[in-house]
């Protein structure tokens, strides 16, 4: 079974920057889609980004396009999730997900659709605050 664990995440003040970390264990991550949810307390899970298997499309929702990038390191078998230019409203536990063989599309990052991920970490919590 695929084990994911999140890292990264921290205070930080409006306008700065996190790079969340998804290390796998006991696979090779390359063969899944990782995607980046996040939740909020009192709000419903997000998609945030997602990552194809073998880095094939990579798809983002509107609210953190151009501020947040999803990259893949295959030999540190650790996906990543650049965020730039925080704001408040970015504030949640971020979770990573992963999913065999799976090829991203903007249903994964689309509010109120539920999620064929079926590997997710811990969560790793970010907040936003001055």
């Amino acid at each position: 079974q695929v084990q994911l664990v999140e890292s990264g995440g921290g205070l930080v003040q409006p306008g700065g920057s996190l790079r969340l970390s998804c290390a796998a264990s006991g696979v090779t991550l390359d063969y899944y889609a990782i995607g980046w949810f996040r939740q909020a307390p009192g709000k419903e899970r997000e998609g945030v980004s997602c990552i194809s298997a073998r880095d094939g499309r990579l798809v983002y929702a509107d609210s953190v396009k151009g501020r947040f990038t999803i990259s893949r390191d295959n030999a540190k078998n650790t996906v990543y999730l650049q965020m730039d230019s925080l704001k408040p409203e970015d504030t949640a536990v971020y979770y990573c997900a992963a999913e065999d063989n799976y090829y991203c599309s903007g249903a994964d990052v689309t509010p109120g659709v539920l999620t064929e991920f079926e590997f997710w970490g811990q969560g790793t919590q970010v907040t936003v605050s001055s």
